[in-house]
């Protein structure tokens, strides 16, 4: 009975501390899955949940739904969320925080920013998925002390994202890194690719859809010393050569459900260090690769972490 009533002591003393922290909330809004946690200022994720993205109501309501119990629990700050896109993430235009021309049409024009915020009545902040994950490395994980780098993921889709100077890229949109165009044989690789826009582009030609479409199979079933991987490599180390020279990266990062592949690493590191031929002059791609290209330290909660880290940065910019 003692034991008993120590350990309802202990739990009540746990919640109290909590409710005195300042903890945020993220929300990692994938194409196919949404995660929603709540976390510290470390990186400690304290709750989690994931379930199916349908359609934007639903969806939405349970991710509100979410931190309202969590509300009752703990003290939050501010909310994160790390989006798939296209994004206007312009402060100043009329649809900032919507999701655009995304093709799953049911979230054409959604406000996604707005509706977390009006209905949890926190400040909110809003990046690409991609941006986010780039964040919570910065800050947690694979790129911590490194001002300049990429963050990429190569999955259902490939999406990029990262800092220049410790500033998260933005524009004229957001970086769109996985539609670039690249060289392609099709004396080589017959395959047309499947991006519904450009075809043979980087997610075109790279994707997990594009692997399994070439060969038939899943990525993930195919041997480690399959054809596919050396090829896959190949389109990899061409478009981390793109981003080598325009935006001269002090650390690249690769996630997703592809790079699972460790193989892969090996192998892209020699391809891009023969598409470079020596040009790119510096230690980390002549002699230390292995630490220039490597995969997320965060791993599957890259994603909801850096929605987090979002959210701390938001509280950390606005005023008490």
């Amino acid at each position: 009975m003692n034991i008993i009533i120590f350990a309802e002591i202990a739990h009540l003393y746990y919640l109290e501390v909590r409710l005195d922290q300042i903890l945020y909330g993220g929300i990692e809004a994938g194409g196919t899955k949404f995660v929603c946690a709540v976390g510290t200022c470390e990186g400690e994720i304290l709750e989690i949940v994931r379930f199916q993205t349908e359609g934007p109501e639903g969806t939405l309501g349970e991710a509100i739904a979410f931190f309202k119990t969590q509300r009752d629990k703990y003290l939050l700050r501010a909310v994160g969320i790390g989006s798939f896109g296209p994004l206007d993430l312009n402060p100043s235009s009329e649809t900032f925080g919507y999701i655009t021309s995304t093709p799953k049409g049911k979230w054409i024009n959604t406000d996604i920013a707005g509706t977390i915020a009006k209905s949890l009545d926190l400040p909110v902040a809003i990046d690409t998925d991609v941006n986010a994950a780039a964040l919570g490395e910065h800050l947690w994980g694979a790129a911590r002390g490194v001002e300049t780098f990429i963050y990429l993921t190569i999955g259902t889709g490939i999406g990029g994202g990262g800092m220049v100077n410790g500033t998260l890229l933005h524009g004229l949109i957001h970086p769109e890194m996985g539609h670039i165009p690249l060289p392609h044989n099709l004396d080589q690789d017959p395959f047309k690719g499947v991006c519904s826009y450009h075809g043979d582009c980087f997610e075109g030609l790279a994707s997990g859809p594009a692997i399994e479409r070439r060969w038939g199979q899943l990525g993930e079933n195919l041997p480690n010393d399959h054809p596919g991987w050396q090829l896959e490599a190949k389109y990899i180390g061409y478009a981390l050569a793109v981003y080598v020279y325009v935006l001269s990266p002090e650390r690249i990062i690769l996630g997703g459900g592809v790079m699972r592949q460790k193989e892969l690493f090996p192998l892209i590191r020699a391809e891009l260090r023969e598409i470079l031929r020596g040009y790119v002059r510096a230690d980390a791609i002549l002699e230390d690769m292995d630490h220039y290209i490597v995969p997320p330290k965060l791993g599957d909660q890259a994603g909801v972490l850096g929605a987090i880290a979002l959210a701390k940065v938001k509280s950390d910019e606005s005023p008490d």
